[in-house]
């Protein structure tokens, strides 16, 4: 490898190293815990169901749209540009 490209790798990683060690000690942030809302029961539902909703839109709803909004398919289905 040439001598450049071994220092232009070097110095890539380097930055990469020090960037991540700025990022992993800066402290976190995190909102205010509320126990008044974080315990509603209705909230403990929505923490399970949360994820499975954007699981399920990921998986299903963005690819079933993209399909519909191609141009051989949009006029079947009534898509419609925003």
């Amino acid at each position: 490898m040439p001598a450049p490209r071994r220092t232009l790798r070097s110095l890539l990683c380097s930055l990469i190293v020090a960037v991540s060690l700025v990022v992993a000690g800066s402290p976190a942030l995190a909102h205010d815990h509320d126990s008044t809302r974080s315990g509603h029961p209705l909230r403990i539902v929505a923490y399970v169901l949360h994820p499975v909703g954007v699981i399920l839109d990921t998986v299903i709803l963005k690819p079933a749209h993209w399909l519909g909004s191609l141009p051989t398919v949009a006029w079947l289905v009534g898509h419609e540009e925003d």
